[in-house]
């Protein structure tokens, strides 16, 4: 960041291991959603900038591909080192331009923190297999081996975790990676960015370059781009599958999500209601994993929203730096375009039990506030169910069995998450088996897989074969060759009686 007088500071890009501010002069607020007012500025990349941090990659990558995987992990253990000692400073800064209370953003820094000691493991999980002798003096083994340079494009609601799902992996495997963050909220990416260089990292091995659609675009066409992983609205992320691969580069599209929380009849309708305000309101609503539809098989309907309701009442709303339990929406716009889907929602018939408009506020006024919303009596056909609205609205829809439920989740266009409230064992297991959904939780609202496991969902909810983190992380970021050898003479490389080192 670079002051420029009494100016807001200006968020740079970080490219071939130093901040740059670009050839560009176009520029975005980035503001504070508990005041409403331009803390920072953040510079726009150009295609020349972006060229700039592609070719810093490329040159960086021969290097660092050639490093050794013992040299490449200590830097892993570096960087999860100072990763871990500046959770709190970290999560101070996603506050300050996310909004979401500092608990949350804390628990954000955490989740990433897992995938990149998962990504520490490297060494074990670029093993490739061996067979001996498939003929005369014959041999056939397989290696996994980087893909180049990498482009992540991540969305403002988890600066923080969403980029750690895809760079530790990438960087560990050996690429380099361009860090394209949201314009909404760019400095954790800095911040980052920084802690890989204390860490050891060369430059040029993790570059971070701001903007909007212009970045992005040349990410997607640039030749010297072997791979793209996105995160954000279903619309989009069709947008950046269909155009990465027309331009040959390996795609992981992570889109929108409806997501649907069933409670059974036998379910504990206290663990059920808690479950539903968490999962729903917390950061806002703003969670790609956000439970936005109550699924209430009768005769439980009644019961359950009543539960639901006191305990919004006693939600607080306020600055996340102090000790609320949810923050602001973003941005004005995005809070008003949230809130515009009340009036849509009673309009079209549903009955509005909570409106989150007239829930108390402790903040400023200029804030992007709502507060959490919730409705009854919403069926499928109503703007508020088709809509991801991505903000604390709450929707119940009431049916009268378990397969009238599993029909409506299963005929949604999206398959990000889903979870199942119940205490019968068989039901859950008939639900997990069943349901065409790729994340599942079992009385667990937001079912978000540890880091060992992959992250993804089906249908309109992910574009390409490939989900984050996990294996599938590691066969994204590289790829396989298969080696046949025969070797008729033995050689040895004379006497050494030293111990042997890794280097």
């Amino acid at each position: 960041m670079t002051p420029t007088g009494d100016a807001p500071p200006l968020v740079t890009h970080w490219i071939d291991g130093k901040p740059d501010e670009g050839r560009s002069s176009r520029r975005g607020d980035v503001f504070d959603p508990a005041t409403g007012r331009v803390t920072k500025h953040v510079t726009f990349a150009s295609v020349e900038d972006v060229d700039h941090a592609v070719g810093a990659a490329r040159t960086a990558f021969g290097a660092w591909r050639a490093t050794s995987l013992t040299e490449r992990t200590k830097v892993l253990f570096a960087f999860r080192e100072l990763l871990h000692r500046g959770v709190e400073e970290l999560a101070e800064i996603i506050t300050a331009e996310h909004g979401k209370v500092r608990g949350d953003a804390a628990g954000e820094v955490a989740r990433g923190l897992e995938v990149v000691e998962f990504a520490c493991g490297m060494p074990h999980l670029l093993k490739g297999s061996f067979s001996e002798g498939v003929s005369s003096r014959l041999d056939v083994y397989s290696l996994r081996q980087p893909i180049g340079v990498a482009a992540i494009v991540s969305p403002f609601n988890f600066p923080a975790m969403v980029p750690c799902w895809f760079f530790p992996i990438a960087i560990a495997a050996g690429n380099a990676v361009i860090l394209k963050p949201s314009e909404k909220d760019p400095s954790a990416a800095n911040w980052i960015a920084q802690r890989w260089q204390e860490a050891g990292l060369p430059a040029g091995v993790f570059n971070v370059v701001h903007g909007d659609k212009v970045a992005v675009d040349r990410l997607l066409e640039h030749p010297d781009v072997n791979a793209v992983s996105f995160v954000g609205s279903t619309p989009v992320a069709r947008h950046v599958y269909e155009t990465a691969t027309r331009f040959g580069k390996r795609v992981q599209a992570l889109g929108g999500a409806k997501n649907h929380m069933v409670v059974l009849p036998d379910a504990d309708l206290d663990l059920a209601a808690d479950s539903a305000v968490n999962a729903g309101f917390g950061s806002a609503g703003e969670r790609c994993m956000a439970i936005s539809v109550v699924v209430a098989v009768e005769p439980v309907a009644d019961e359950l929203v009543a539960k639901i309701a006191e305990r919004m009442s006693r939600l607080t709303v306020g600055d996340g730096r102090a000790a609320y339990d949810m923050g602001p929406l973003v941005t004005g716009a995005h809070r008003d375009k949230v809130a515009s889907y009340l009036d849509a929602g009673v309009k079209s018939g549903a009955t509005l039990v909570v409106d989150g408009r007239e829930h108390p506020v402790k903040g400023d006024a200029a804030g992007f506030w709502l507060g959490p919303t919730l409705f009854d009596d919403v069926t499928p056909q109503m703007e508020i169910y088709t809509d991801e609205i991505f903000g604390p609205v709450l929707s119940v829809i009431r049916v009268d069995s378990y397969d009238h439920a599993l029909a409506l989740v299963n005929t949604n266009p999206y398959g990000n998450g889903t979870a199942i409230f119940t205490n019968d064992g068989g039901a859950a297991r008939r639900f997990q088996n069943e349901v065409e959904i790729g994340m599942v939780g079992i009385n667990v609202p937001i079912p978000v897989p540890v880091a060992y496991y992959s992250f993804g969902g089906w249908k309109s909810s992910l574009f390409g074969d490939t989900h984050a983190h996990g294996v599938d992380g590691v066969h994204f970021f590289t790829r396989t060759k298969v080696v046949t050898s025969r070797w008729l003479d033995p050689s040895h490389g004379g006497v050494n009686l030293g111990f042997p080192r890794n280097t």
